[in-house]
């Protein structure tokens, strides 16, 4: 098993393979802690913009509400044997312009079929949007691996 930990800066960098691998749309996974210190995972969608994982929720959910009071995370992307986890504090964007947007392009992304997405900002847009933006303080992966 290959497992990287990088620390040596306070932003490592995703290397070429996990770049790869997290351009693809997957599905990730997002860990928070619930007011008495459980965890929490939920599945959501994301898009890697330069080194920064952006994704997106409605507001009122759980784990949405976790992060506004604690920021740390664990976003995994799993597919099959391989994995890019990466841990770290999130930023909030809780602008309703910018939320939509996001969870627009997000539908776009998961839905290829120009209809589908469609459909999917449809449903989407009478929601209140919170965006976080996840820029690694660590990042374990294991790609190619057996």
């Amino acid at each position: 098993m290959t497992a990287l930990d990088r620390t040596a800066t306070p932003y490592p960098t995703l290397s070429a393979q996990a770049r790869q691998f997290l351009e693809a749309p997957r599905f990730a996974v997002v860990a928070t802690l619930n007011p008495d210190g459980s965890p929490l995972a939920a599945v959501v969608w994301y898009r890697l913009v330069g080194d920064t994982i952006v994704f997106n929720s409605r507001v009122g959910r759980h784990w949405p509400s976790n992060l506004g009071r604690d920021g740390r995370v664990s976003l995994t992307v799993v597919d099959g044997y391989d994995y890019v986890e990466m841990r770290g504090r999130v930023r909030i964007d809780d602008d309703p312009a910018r939320g939509q947007a996001v969870i627009a392009d997000l539908a776009r992304r998961y839905h290829p079929d120009e209809a589908e997405a469609a459909a999917q900002v449809q449903a989407f847009s009478d929601q209140q949007r919170v965006t976080f933006e996840l820029r690694p303080g660590r990042i374990f992966e294991r790609i190619g691996g057996h």
